[in-house]
């Protein structure tokens, strides 16, 4: 099959950073496609997604784990090519390890989901690595039970506006932390059942409390890490669940003291998807398939796009529009996802 393919067509145009840095070491870049390994598919790429671990990994603060492309980009949507390398007609997106900016790439057969018809390649790109990570964080990580408080940092993010929907779909109450009256509209309007702003905000202790009827937050999904530690460990409830899987506001807290946390019998969660087994993934497309995949045919549920950049690949100038997307994702200006349309 890996010969057919390549018989094919050999090269690909892909995003390529430089060095580690600013946007400037974005570029493009001629490669090989990806050679297939055991259990591997082969994706033509319509469109893909920014995560905020494509900037860390242009940094040089986020590598990609052992074996996998080093292209940035998590998640992606395009055609499914069949073993003799013709494309075909289905439409998947594909949950990502690395490799997602680029013509073609390479993925674990059991990693990929099929679009709903009425869905555009577009809005399939922010669906995979997303929408998978606020799934695994509520249900897998967070153990979610009905009626409980989730308290969402950066609620109109990408994980935030798919996690404030999974919500629903637990029966848990969504409570968000944004950065503006905008933000929290929106994400009151996606089913959120209040916020804070937490900019220039010095109640957001007592805002979260009133809202959890001072109970606080059964579940706190963190993706901001050291600058919210104090008020973390003040607004959990007795049992709760804290789930980091993100360092946005710093990793090192000075004099951290574990007392507030053992007092409330709470449990910090670490996690990410990236560097997950095949397995574990394979088991989460699995579910996410049967649970969630549904809700999105008949439109009950839904990715928020925020801007979507057309890209050509074979011209050099676009790459423009590239180092422009991670800039405005660097401001934390989006409602929902950034995305790439290769056209």
């Amino acid at each position: 099959m890996i010969r057919k393919i390549l018989a094919r067509f050999s090269t690909m145009r892909h995003v390529h950073c430089s060095g580690f840095g600013g946007v400037d070491v974005l570029n493009f870049k001629t490669s090989p496609i990806p050679a297939l390994k055991k259990d591997e598919v082969l994706i033509k790429v319509q469109a893909t997604a920014l995560n905020r671990a494509d900037t860390l990994q242009r940094q040089g603060k986020y590598p990609p784990p052992p074996g996998a492309s080093d292209i940035i980009g998590l998640e992606a949507a395009g055609y499914l090519l069949d073993q003799n390398g013709n494309q075909t007609s289905k439409r998947v997106v594909a949950l990502l390890s690395g490799g997602g900016y680029s013509e073609y790439v390479a993925v674990n057969k059991d990693h990929i989901l099929e679009i709903p018809d009425q869905m555009s390649f577009s809005d399939a790109a922010g669906l995979a690595e997303t929408w998978l990570t606020a799934y695994q964080l509520l249900k897998k990580v967070g153990c979610s039970k009905p009626g409980e408080n989730v308290l969402i940092y950066a609620g109109a993010s990408g994980v935030g506006t798919a996690a404030i929907q999974l919500c629903s779909l637990f029966n848990t109450n969504a409570i968000v932390s944004v950065s503006s009256p905008e933000k929290l509209q929106f994400c009151k309007n996606l089913g959120a059942q209040g916020g804070i702003i937490y900019k220039d905000n010095l109640k957001q202790k007592e805002q979260i409390l009133e809202l959890t009827k001072r109970k606080g937050a059964d579940i706190v999904l963190d993706c901001i890490g050291a600058s919210n530690v104090d008020l973390t460990l003040s607004v959990l409830n007795y049992d709760a669940r804290w789930v980091l899987y993100g360092l946005m506001g710093g990793a090192k807290v000075p004099n951290f003291n574990l007392a507030s946390l053992v007092g409330k019998r709470g449990s910090l969660i670490c996690s990410t998807l990236r560097s997950r087994t095949d397995c574990y993934k394979r088991d989460l497309v699995r579910d996410f398939q049967f649970q969630a995949m549904p809700l999105f045919r008949n439109n009950t549920f839904k990715t928020i796009i925020d801007k979507v950049y057309n890209v050509n690949l074979n011209d050099d100038k676009d790459v423009e529009k590239v180092r422009e997307a991670h800039q405005y994702m660097e401001k934390n200006q989006n409602i929902g996802k950034i995305v790439l349309n290769f056209v």
